[in-house]
């Protein structure tokens, strides 16, 4: 059974640190391309950072650039997020997600169809 499972959401006060993991059964993320998204209540889901299988190429969001860190561990068949200096507009239910279809450019990976989501995590940032 092909899974995606997030955890390490949680509370956290402005300004500090979470690491989002996301495991995978049921298939070998190595080729995968792991996208990290956010929905938060009343907005549309967004790509926060995406990271390609071929070359581990990577993709940040604009709002999160210099903060949050995405990287996989393929012997573990897991990809984190690491999230610093976290900000009130970062609250949001995470999801990771997996993509077979290629992306010429890493900036088009937020794009792709992905066919493999977990079922979220929730990150709230609050004092």
């Amino acid at each position: 059974q092909v899974q995606l499972v997030e955890s390490g959401g949680g509370l956290v006060q402005p300004g500090g640190s979470l690491r989002l993991s996301c495991a995978a059964s049921g298939f070998t993320l190595d080729y995968y391309a792991i996208g990290w998204f956010r929905q938060a209540p009343g907005k549309e889901r967004e790509g926060v950072s995406c990271i390609r299988g071929s070359d581990g190429n990577t993709y940040y969001a604009d709002s999160v650039k210099g903060r949050f860190t995405i990287s996989r561990d393929n012997a573990k068949n897991a990809v984190y997020l690491r999230m610093n200096n976290l900000k009130p507009e970062d609250t949001a239910v995470y999801y990771c997600a997996a993509s077979g279809s290629p992306a010429l450019r890493a900036k088009f990976l937020p794009t792709i169809p992905y066919d493999y989501w977990g079922q979220g995590t929730q990150v709230t940032v609050s004092s």
